[in-house]
C-alpha cells in the first residue's frame, strides 16, 4: 500500500475533528487513566496546539514498536480488559484505529509516554513527510528516550499536536466540550474517569474546568429505567416528578413480553415498506442481548423552562442549550460512550422522524437525554462502524432499535397522562367555548355599580375571569392540536369515499348488467355473483360511515332512524377479517332497538370502541377473547344505554381519569383520539360516555346512551 493510506485512514474514517478528539481520549481510558486534561494553547515558536494528557499506564519501548505504530493492530481485541493493581476494565477500542485521529486534527505530533518505574519516552510524527514517503518501507516513526524531567509522577501519556488542520472557534471548542460531557456513562462510578479542559483567551475558557453535566439533568421530569433480559423482555419503571408541585409524582412499573414488542415493530414496518425487518427474528426470545436504560424527558414551553430556572437556579437561556448538548439516546459500552459521537448522528434511532407524524405527544430527540448501557460479553454483535456514527445493521441490531423504540413510545405516553393536572375533569369542546363569554362578569359588574361600589371591588372579578379565560385558552390550544389531525384524516376520508363510491358504481352497474342479461344464473354463477353484490353493497356501507369524517358540508339525516343491533353487526362484518385472526367472539343482542341517530356517525362510535377492545385483546389469552354487547332502556323509554365489554387485560386504575382525554393513549402507536371521538359523538346527541372500573367481564367496560326512537 501506498503511505497515503494513512491520510485516508486518518482524515476520512473519522468523520470530525470532535470524534477525532473523543477517539483519543478514549484511548487514555483503555489505558486506565483516571484523569484526562483536554488543553487548546499557544507556543510562542510552535504556534497553537492541541493537547491531550492522561494518568494512565503508558507505554513501555516493545509496546511503541509492536503496536502504536502498527496500523489496525488486534492487541486490544486480544487483550479486551485493562489491567492496574487489583481492577479491571473492559477496553472501548478494538480496531486500533483510534491514533489516526491525531492525523485528522494536525500534521505534526510529539507523544510523551511513561510506564510506572521506566523511563519516559519522546515519539515524534510528522505527517506530512510520512505522507510523501513512496513506500511503506521509508515511512518512520522516531523516538527516543526523553532527556529532560517526566511531566508523569508515575505513570501515563501526553499527545501534543501542533499545526492543526482547523481552526478551533468557540463553537468548535464548546460542541467539543459538550460531546465530552457525554462520553462517560452515568452508570459508572464517581471519580472511576474524570476529564477536565481548559483553553485559550479566543476559546472564553482560560482556567481549568471539570467537565460536569448540570445538575437539573440528573432531576428529570419524566424518566423511564430499567432493564432488558436475556430473553428480550423489559421490566421498567416509569416516574414522574413534577418541577415545582410537591405531592404530585406518580409511579409506575411496565412490564413487556418481547412478543408484544416484535409484534409491534413489525406493524410499523408494514407501514413503511413491503419487505418489513425482523421477519427472521424469534418471537420467543431476542438475540441482542441483556442491557440496562435510563430516559429522561422534560417540556421544554416557555413556562416549563421558567420553572426550572427558578428550581434550580440557572438561567433560563442555558436549559434547552443543556439539554441539546446532552440529547438523544446515548450507547455505553462498558461504561465508555459509543454512539452517538457526534451531533449529525445524535437521532440515529430517527425518533423526530416518528414525531412528524404525532405532533405534540411524541417525544424529539431534543426533548430526551438517554443512556443505554450494553456489553461487550452480554452484546458481542452491537457494534459501531469504523466511523462511529451508526451501528452496524444485523437483526440483533434490529431487535435493539425496535426495543428501544417501544421504551421510548411507553414514556411518551405516560407523559402524555401527566402534562395534564389528574384532578383536571374532561371538558366537552361545548362547554369550553361556552366559557368564552363575559356575560356572568358583566352581570357581576353591573350588580356593583348598581349598588355604587368602587373600581377595585371590580379588580378581582376581571382577575377572576382573566385566569378563568386563560385556563381555557390554554386547554383549547391543546385539543385543537388533536382536532387537527381529524382534519388530515377528513381529507383522507374523502379521498376514500369519492375512490369507493367511483367504482362501486361501476362495479355495481356491471353487476346488474350480467344479471339482467343471464336470468338463470344457478348454482357456482349465482353464488359468485351474490358474493359480488354483497361486497359492493359493504364499500357502499363503508364509504358512509366515513361520510361524517369525509364532508365539511356533512348534515345528519332529517330522518334519524338506525337499527343499533343492524350498524354492530354491520361494523363487526368490517371487522371480520382481523377479529377471525385473533380468535376474538363477539356477542350482539337478538333484538331490534331503533336509535335516532345519524348511521354514519353511529357506526364511527361503534367501530372506535371495537377497535379499541381489538388491541387490548391481543394481550390476552386467545381462548378468552370475547366482546360483548349489551342494551338496555333508560330514561322512561326514551334513551337506549349501550354496553360494551371485553375480556382484556382492563383499564390500569391511574388511567381512568383520563382515558377520553385527546391524545392520551396506552396504544404503542396510538394517536388517542379514539375514545375521545366517541365522547364527542355521543355529547352531540345528549349523551354520556363512561367507564365502568373494573370491568365486568375483567376487561374494559363502556357505557353510553342515544337518543331511543320508535
Amino acid at each position: 500500500m501506498h503511505p497515503r493510506v494513512f491520510e485516508s485512514l486518518g482524515k476520512d474514517l473519522v468523520t470530525n475533528d470532535v470524534v477525532a478528539v473523543i477517539e483519543l481520549v478514549k484511548n487514555s481510558y483503555d489505558a486506565y487513566a483516571r484523569n484526562v486534561w483536554v488543553r487548546f494553547g499557544e507556543d510562542e515558536s510552535q504556534g497553537s496546539y492541541l493537547e491531550i494528557e492522561d494518568d494512565g499506564q503508558g507505554m513501555e519501548e516493545e509496546i511503541l514498536e509492536d503496536v502504536w505504530c502498527m496500523v489496525a493492530t488486534p492487541f486490544k481485541e486480544q487483550h479486551p480488559l485493562a489491567k492496574r493493581e487489583q481492577n479491571r476494565r473492559r477496553v472501548a477500542g478494538e480496531k486500533g484505529l483510534g491514533r489516526l485521529s491525531v492525523l485528522r486534527l494536525g500534521k505534526r505530533l510529539r507523544m510523551l509516554t511513561q510506564t510506572e518505574n521506566s523511563p519516559c519516552w519522546e515519539v515524534h510524527v510528522n505527517w506530512d513527510t510520512l505522507l510523501k514517503a513512496d513506500d511503506l518501507s521509508e515511512s518512520f516513526v522516531n523516538y527516543r528516550q526523553y532527556n529532560r524531567e517526566s511531566p508523569f509522577s508515575r505513570s501515563g501519556t501526553m499527545l501534543t499536536i501542533y499545526d492543526l488542520n482547523n481552526d478551533w472557534d468557540r463553537n468548535r471548542v464548546s460542541d467539543l466540550r459538550n460531546n465530552l460531557a457525554r462520553l462517560i456513562s452515568p452508570f459508572a462510578q464517581v471519580g472511576e474517569f474524570n476529564i477536565f479542559f481548559s483553553g485559550f483567551e479566543e476559546t472564553l475558557i482560560e482556567e481549568e474546568l471539570e467537565i460536569k453535566p448540570y445538575e437539573f439533568l440528573a432531576n428529570p421530569k419524566y424518566k423511564i429505567s430499567g432493564s432488558v433480559d436475556e430473553n428480550g423482555h423489559v421490566k421498567a419503571e416509569y416516574e414522574f416528578v413534577p418541577i415545582k408541585s410537591v405531592g404530585l409524582s406518580r409511579k409506575k412499573t411496565i412490564n413487556m413480553k418481547w412478543k408484544e414488542i416484535l409484534d409491534e415493530a413489525r406493524n410499523r414496518e408494514k407501514w413503511k415498506s413491503s419487505s418489513p425487518k425482523l421477519v427472521s427474528s424469534s418471537s420467543k426470545k431476542a438475540d441482542c442481548g441483556s442491557f440496562d436504560f435510563e430516559i429522561r424527558a422534560w417540556d421544554i414551553a416557555t413556562d416549563d423552562t421558567e420553572e426550572i430556572a427558578e428550581r434550580f437556579n440557572i438561567q433560563k437561556n442555558e436549559i434547552r442549550k443543556a439539554i441539546r448538548e446532552h440529547n438523544g439516546i446515548s450507547i455505553y459500552r462498558d461504561g465508555v460512550l459509543v454512539l452517538p459521537k457526534s451531533d449529525s448522528a445524535r437521532d440515529w434511532m430517527g425518533l423526530d422522524l416518528r414525531r412528524v407524524s404525532k405532533t405534540g405527544t411524541r417525544l424529539s430527540t431534543n426533548q430526551i437525554v438517554g443512556y443505554v448501557s450494553i456489553s461487550a460479553e452480554q452484546n458481542p454483535q452491537i457494534r459501531d462502524t469504523s466511523d462511529r456514527e451508526r451501528l452496524v445493521s444485523c437483526v440483533e441490531v434490529e431487535e435493539f432499535e425496535a426495543i428501544l423504540t417501544e421504551i421510548v413510545i411507553k414514556l411518551g405516553n405516560e407523559r402524555s397522562k401527566d402534562r395534564r393536572d389528574a384532578s383536571e375533569e374532561e371538558q366537552k369542546t361545548q362547554s369550553l367555548f361556552d366559557k368564552l363569554s363575559a356575560e356572568g362578569l358583566l352581570d357581576k359588574v353591573t350588580e356593583i355599580s348598581k349598588r355604587g361600589g368602587r373600581p377595585s371591588q371590580v379588580v378581582p372579578l376581571v382577575r377572576e375571569h382573566k385566569k378563568d379565560l386563560d385556563a381555557t385558552r390554554n386547554t383549547l390550544q391543546k385539543r385543537f392540536v388533536y382536532y387537527s389531525r381529524l382534519a388530515t384524516i377528513g381529507s383522507i376520508a374523502a379521498m376514500l369515499v369519492h375512490e369507493i363510491r367511483n367504482r362501486t358504481t361501476i362495479i355495481g352497474s356491471f353487476l346488474k348488467f350480467v344479471e339482467e342479461r343471464l336470468e338463470s344464473l344457478k348454482g357456482k354463477w349465482a353464488r359468485n355473483h351474490a358474493r359480488a353484490v354483497r361486497a359492493v353493497d359493504s364499500l357502499e356501507h363503508l364509504s358512509d360511515t366515513f361520510l361524517p369524517l369525509a364532508s365539511r358540508n356533512f348534515r345528519r339525516r332529517k330522518r334519524l332512524r338506525s337499527v343499533l343491533e343492524e350498524h354492530i353487526k354491520e361494523c363487526v362484518e368490517i371487522r371480520k377479517q382481523m377479529m377471525m385472526k385473533q380468535n376474538i367472539k363477539c356477542k350482539i343482542p337478538e333484538s331490534e332497538t331503533f336509535v335516532a341517530v345519524d348511521p354514519g356517525e353511529l357506526d364511527a362510535i361503534i367501530l372506535n370502541l371495537l377497535t379499541n377492545s381489538e388491541y387490548w385483546l391481543s394481550k390476552s389469552p386467545e381462548d378468552e377473547r370475547e366482546i360483548e354487547f349489551q342494551l338496555d332502556w333508560t330514561n322512561g323509554g326514551q334513551r337506549v344505554c349501550v354496553s360494551v365489554h371485553d375480556t382484556g387485560p382492563g383499564i390500569d386504575d391511574e388511567d381512568v381519569e383520563k382515558i377520553f382525554w385527546p391524545g392520551v393513549t396506552s396504544k404503542p402507536d396510538g394517536i388517542g383520539m379514539g375514545l375521545t371521538v366517541v365522547s364527542e359523538l355521543v355529547a352531540a346527541y345528549g349523551g354520556d360516555v363512561l367507564t365502568i372500573h373494573p370491568g365486568e367481564r375483567g376487561g374494559a367496560s363502556f357505557v353510553f346512551d342515544l337518543p331511543a326512537r320508535k
